[in-house]
């Protein structure tokens, strides 16, 4: 696949304005808008505007996967939206799906407390601080995953939060995976 043809992605813990309902509906932050992530990039204001008006005037949606594996979608964004603060996602696990069932289960237990965002970068320049400015994305997915790219954004599910000897470990594991991810 062509270098900028290929599908990249963003981890985000949920919003602090996640909520869960019954074990299967979810809402909250994909992305913060401002925020850099662990790997310096900056999501700026309505980078999915385009690609989210795409979708809608083709009739398609945002996938909900998990872990990023287009094998297995677990449920349904209903809606997928910018405002001020950055991606806001309401969706629902489909728990007539294994692992639909085993993310909601997941998530009650607070297991699974991270989101990610797969697209393609579309238009992108260089901050002053070298950062890349992501202006345009093209949002294919949006995954329910295990280790969050974006550390600013955290799960409300659960009225604990993690230590931050857990969040150390986060970061570890992160990179460790993002080493052996081959490019």
């Amino acid at each position: 696949m062509a270098k900028d043809m290929e599908l990249e992605r963003k981890f985000a813990r949920f919003g602090d304005g996640l909520s869960v309902a019954d074990g299967t509906k979810i809402e909250g932050y994909a992305s913060l808008f401002g925020t850099s992530d662990r790997g310096g990039d900056v999501v700026r204001k309505g980078a999915y505007a385009a690609s989210l008006e795409a979708l809608k005037r083709s009739g398609r949606s945002v996938k909900m996967l998990w872990q990023h594996d287009p094998a297995q979608p677990i449920g349904i964004w209903d809606e997928v939206r910018e405002d001020a603060r950055g991606l806001w996602v309401k969706g629902r696990l489909l728990t007539d799906v294994v692992k639909g069932r085993e993310a909601a289960a997941l998530i009650e237990a607070g297991a699974i407390d991270g989101l990610s965002i797969g697209y393609r970068t579309v238009r992108a320049t260089k901050g002053d601080k070298g950062e890349r400015l992501l202006q345009e994305l093209d949002l294919w997915e949006v995954s329910l995953v295990t280790f969050p790219m974006l550390p600013s954004a955290r799960v409300a599910a659960k009225e604990e939060t993690p230590t931050d000897d857990l969040r150390d470990l986060a970061v570890v594991f992160d990179d460790a995976r993002r080493e052996l991810t081959p490019n």
